[in-house]
């Protein structure tokens, strides 16, 4: 067959002309040949007679299998070479999970680790690895790799990687589209803690910082290395994928832009012995939730927690505490706060004399602990004469008279806000994933009443409260300086 040239193809049409190309391997002159031969077998098998009319059918440029549509962002997840590598096959299905469009690209030294086969089976997506690939670059390949996506991802970011991104070398297929871009860029660092901490890396690391990258981790743990720990671990893939999820979403509103928030959460643990404790269900979910949903709303957030076994959320300082009494000098230490939200289940006695030694078992019966006040940190704050908070919320946790107990909490406390719940064991809020709310404040308009305003919100997920919450706190601040 001669040559063929085809004029005035839609955009559109040329760009799926070139990605089915690429996908099979063929120049696009050869995949028009495919298509007109397949159009010609179905047209031998449905012949239209002469003068007879021929059904009407819509046309479109063709669909690559595969191929999102505009609803479904798309990201390059490139994969580097460190034994991390194995987690990126998790986050292709995490991303896919989360309705992102994945395709991927491997260095070489990554196919060490793991086989662009199953990166292409779990992408659903042809992997591609080489810069030089006759298949892909007859259109310049690696720039529409760089440019045919919402996000570029990099999962295990290397040492070796970073370091070519910062200098800007392009002497493979990875670093060619990591240059060529013009589309934010999420970095996993992965390696070893001397690496991470080694000041090459230090000085490439606030290089692609200014260059506006954006990093997620590294964290500390184990390494693959036998007796190596310390700062270099991968974030999890499902924590990379939830940071690709936030930087794929239209900015948010910052309502909370500048502010200070101060929040607690979790129980504390007061010590009997060196293997006893005083405590309660608290897991500090509502907490964590709070501080999440302040920090995307653009506050500068302390979380200062008790034990619990929650990750720290992203973006918020967080400060680790054992006893009330930690938990107040941290709280002490993190003023002035513009904002203070005060959700940690506090034990309200500990033990005068903690035994430095086991207690045991004896004859003499059961040993007597001798129980004092612990600290009451939100009256304590409440009761500031100068760096008092300008908003100061408690939370009342009660089993019975739910409201009559926050509104005496809420005078007591000399506090702004009192938000109530009800954590008798039936209603499955300590510990579980959804709370029932009241929230308590005084109401001097009030002269019918008691001088309360109560708001019974329904029942909602702990993140759906903790929004609707900071969104009470920004329009509160907004009143404050309007």
């Amino acid at each position: 067959m001669a040559s063929l040239t085809i004029r005035k193809l839609d955009d559109a049409i040329k760009a799926e002309l070139r990605l089915r190309a690429a996908r099979n391997g063929r120049s696009v002159e050869d995949e028009v040949r495919v298509i007109l031969r397949e159009a010609s077998q179905q047209g031998a098998q449905h012949p239209v007679e002469a003068g007879s009319e021929q059904p009407h059918r819509q046309t479109s440029a063709p669909r690559v299998h595969g191929q999102p549509g505009t609803e479904l962002p798309r990201v390059t997840l490139i994969i580097a070479g460190g034994i991390a590598a194995y987690k990126a096959l998790d986050l292709i299905r995490r991303l896919k999970e989360r309705g992102l469009f994945v395709r991927c690209v491997m260095t070489h030294a990554a196919q060490q680790f793991v086989t662009p086969l199953t990166a292409s089976a779990l992408a659903s997506e042809r992997c591609y690895t080489d810069l030089f690939d006759a298949a892909s670059e007859f259109d310049a390949g690696h720039i529409r790799l760089a440019r045919d996506c919402e996000l570029i991802v990099v999962a295990p970011a290397t040492a070796d990687l970073m370091a070519k991104m910062a200098q800007g070398h392009a002497d493979d297929l990875a670093t060619a589209i990591l240059l060529a871009t013009n589309r934010p860029i999420l970095l996993a660092p992965a390696m070893n803690p001397l690496m991470w901490n080694n000041a090459a890396t230090r000085r490439n690391v606030a290089q692609l910082l200014r260059d506006g990258v954006t990093l997620i981790g590294p964290a500390a743990g184990e390494m693959a290395e036998a007796n190596e720990a310390g700062v270099g671990r991968m974030s999890e893939p499902t924590e990379i994928a939830d940071a690709a999820l936030r930087m794929l979403r239209p900015p948010r509103p910052r309502p909370l832009a500048g502010k200070r928030l101060l929040i607690t959460a979790g129980p504390t643990h007061e010590p009997i012995d060196p293997v006893r404790y005083i405590a309660n269900r608290s897991s500090g979910k509502q907490g964590f939730a709070i501080a999440a949903a302040a920090q995307a709303a653009g506050a500068d957030v302390t979380l200062i927690c008790g034990p619990v076994e929650l990750a720290d959320p992203a973006g918020v300082t967080v400060k680790h505490v054992e006893s009330a009494r930690e938990m107040l000098r941290q709280v002490e230490a993190a003023l002035p706060a513009d904002v203070a939200i005060f959700t940690a289940a506090v034990a309200d006695w500990r033990v005068k004399h903690a035994g430095s030694q086991k207690l045991k078992k004896s004859a003499g019966g059961l040993p007597q602990l001798e129980l004092i006040e612990n600290p009451d940190i939100l009256a304590t704050i409440s009761r500031l004469p100068l760096r008092r908070p300008a908003l100061v919320i408690g939370f009342a946790a009660e089993t019975e008279h739910l409201i009559e107990n926050a509104k005496i909490k809420l005078t007591h406390k000399r506090c702004d806000w009192i938000v109530a719940n009800d954590v008798s064991p039936a209603t499955g809020v300590m510990g579980g994933d959804r709370n029932t709310i009241h929230l308590i404040s005084k109401d001097d308009s009030d002269t019918s009443g008691d001088g309360f305003r109560v708001e019974s919100w329904p029942v909602m997920s702990k993140d759906d409260v903790a929004v609707a919450l900071v969104d009470r706190i920004a329009a509160a601040a907004k009143d404050q300086t309007s």
